[in-house]
């Protein structure tokens, strides 16, 4: 890389996300605080990058990235020698991509509806995430196999997936707190140097 990622960041919005991966990672990158009270993520110039006005946002050799699961594999392809991303041709690729946009098409959005209370709507094909209780089965299907949502493989989308579950358990969501597949396997994630050091940062 022939120049910083820059990051724009607010510990408590879902950058904590990237910021995660990017230190997995260990690219270099300039953090650009974003302070929601003052509406610094919805100036003209932040909005000129991201016109949600959203975080995690990155610029990188010129581009913007924005969306989590996006900036996560950026991040990921970005330093292939790591093997945070199963590299193309690799029989695993399918499965990390699965993942990741299970996370973004199906977790986040169940969640959501669940925490917020919303109403179920009566068909549950006519949403891509079909019901709350499909998803957090099939985590607790796939996790069950372990010790990684790529079996033996930490990748990627156990960055953005686990920080979902991990979010999921503090907020109390039913079928996610208590539960033993979910405990442990963020008791894995809790290993890892980089998680040490961030919760550590933060205390």
């Amino acid at each position: 890389m022939t120049e910083d990622i820059v990051f724009y960041h607010n510990p408590q919005s879902r950058s904590g996300m990237v910021h995660w991966m990017l230190e997995e990672a260990g690219v270099p990158y300039r953090v650009v605080p974003i302070d929601f009270a003052k509406g610094e993520h919805k100036t003209p110039s932040f909005l000129a990058l991201n016109p949600m006005g959203k975080l995690p946002t990155i610029t990188h050799r010129g581009v913007v990235v924005t969306e989590t699961a996006a900036i996560i594999a950026y991040i990921a392809d970005l330093v292939p020698e790591k093997g945070f991303a199963p590299k193309p041709g690799d029989a695993l690729r399918g499965a990390y991509y699965r993942w990741l946009f299970f996370g973004a098409g199906c977790i986040e959005p169940a969640l959501i509806d669940k925490m917020m209370k919303r109403p179920e709507v009566e068909r549950k094909s006519s949403v891509g995430w079909g019901s709350y209780e499909d998803v957090v089965a099939t985590l607790k299907t796939t996790l069950a196999k372990g010790p990684y949502l790529l079996g033996e493989t930490f990748s990627a989308a156990d960055v953005y997936v686990g920080s979902e579950i991990r979010w999921a358990m503090m907020f109390g969501a039913p079928g996610f707190k208590g539960e033993k597949v979910f405990d442990d396997y963020l008791a894995r994630m809790a290993t890892r140097p980089v998680v040490q050091r961030l919760l550590a940062a933060a205390a």
